[in-house]
């Protein structure tokens, strides 16, 4: 019976760890920022403490057959973690801090609530950068940024989040704790099982805590805002910058979207493409006066302080827009380098046909191949815009040879897509290994499959 679990949940959680009906709404939101719900709303919001009540609820869960749909800062994109009815949404909110930072090895302990920003700035006072870098620091939290495998801004240098995660500790459906926080980078023992439950977007458990990579702290940033004629000059200044520079990275805006992204007037006249470019040591300046001489970089503004970088950066990361960013719909996808100005001509030419009122910005990591688009498709609905816009735009990626999400994930957004970018064999691979996790399909269900 429900209420049995539910008098279970509140005995092993407390009032803090266990919350219902209006309750669960003054402490959290229960969707993300896709714009995206869930039908009806969650049995109760947990709010555990510790991977022990982590463990307990998720037995309690599994026994009494509840689904349960693990939750993060809940800045993502794609509806993976929205809880509805009949289920539990489970936050890990509560159980955060940095619990350790080996120097020696290099490395951080981390529980799966902590806010991205915390633990870069934890690592920062012990003398460390931790990688991984985006734009939603301020919110999102370490365990969702793990589930979903995010990108950012350093992949460029850095990799993703798999790429700097040595060691995992989650929570199996039935509440059983796999744990193995290794802090090594050579382990060859077997099956990888880390690298299944990084990116599996809460499908296959609950991640509790992490061991992730830590550089040494460089230092301060070279910062620049370029203005470039066309993409050709945009490749030729990054196979420059790659191979002179310490690269941490390479963010490319096309023209309207550094408009309305607050850019305008930071130029005499607003170039076609606006580069943002980060380097961890010297040299930037000498890159960009022989790009200059050479027509590649038209203008550039070089940052003299930190806070200039920052406001570079705040024009990339859209912190003052000229309209309502939650108006537009939202998409990410990767692309060769070398096809992306064909991919961004063709799909503004075919939204502006299939809308003529349509507006797109296309921005993105150019350097890892990473390309964001928002649009506003004024003649229709918001969902029936969000569909075409996908349909006509992973139908270009696909062609293409790319990939339908680059670091947002699938959840329930980009799952009726994902046969755009994998192959049924793999499909049906990916089911079988869930079926393996979570046999009874109870592990947030219905998202990415």
């Amino acid at each position: 019976m429900i209420s049995d679990a539910l008098a279970e949940l509140r005995a092993t959680l407390g009032p803090a760890g266990c919350l219902e009906g209006p309750a669960m709404y003054e402490v959290s939101r229960l969707h993300d920022a896709s714009g995206h719900r869930a039908e009806g709303q969650p049995l109760a919001l947990l709010r555990p403490a510790s991977v022990d009540e982590i463990s307990a609820a998720m037995a309690i869960c599994h026994r009494h057959g509840i689904p349960v749909v693990p939750q993060g800062g809940l800045s993502g994109l794609t509806g993976a973690a929205n809880a509805g009815d009949g289920e539990i949404a489970l936050s890990l909110a509560r159980f955060s801090g940095v619990e350790s930072i080996d120097a020696a090895s290099g490395v951080m302990t981390v529980r799966a609530g902590t806010v991205l920003e915390t633990a870069q700035g934890i690592a920062a006072e012990a003398g460390f950068l931790l990688p991984v870098d985006l734009g939603s620091r301020g919110s999102c939290q370490i365990g969702g940024i793990v589930s979903t495998n995010a990108g950012g801004v350093r992949v460029i240098r850095h990799g993703t989040t798999r790429d700097n995660v040595l060691g995992i500790e989650a929570v199996l459906p039935d509440g059983t704790v796999m744990s193995h926080l290794n802090k090594v980078t050579k382990d060859n023992t077997g099956y990888d099982l880390r690298h299944l439950v990084i990116g599996s977007e809460g499908t296959l458990a609950v991640v509790t805590r992490v061991v992730m990579r830590l550089r040494p702290l460089p230092a301060p940033p070279e910062t620049a805002l370029c203005a470039l004629p066309d993409f050709d000059a945009v490749m030729a200044l990054l196979n420059t910058a790659r191979a002179r520079l310490p690269l941490s990275a390479f963010e490319v805006m096309w023209r309207d979207h550094f408009d309305m992204s607050g850019g305008t007037g930071m130029f005499a006249e607003t170039p076609p493409l606006c580069v943002l470019i980060e380097a961890e040591g010297p040299g930037l300046e000498a890159v960009l006066e022989e790009a200059f001489e050479t027509g590649r970089v038209t203008d550039a503004l070089i940052a003299q302080s930190t806070s200039e970088a920052r406001q570079f950066w705040e024009v990339r990361e859209s912190h003052k827009p000229t309209r309502d960013l939650n108006e537009l719909l939202n998409l990410d996808v990767s692309l060769p380098v070398e096809c992306m100005a064909p991919f961004v001509a063709r799909c503004d030419a075919a939204l502006k046909a299939l809308d003529p009122a349509a507006d797109s910005y296309f921005f993105g990591h150019v350097g890892d191949g990473n390309l964001h688009l928002m649009a506003a498709l004024p003649g229709f609905g918001w969902a029936d815009g969000e569909d075409a816009l996908q349909a006509l735009a992973y139908e270009l990626v696909r062609e293409y040879g790319g990939s339908i999400s680059a670091e947002h994930g699938i959840g329930t957004v980009k799952r009726p897509f994902l046969h755009m970018s994998r192959s049924a064999t793999e499909i049906a691979t990916m089911r079988a290994i869930k079926a393996v996790f979570d046999p009874d399909g109870r592990m947030n269900p219905g998202k990415v499959l």
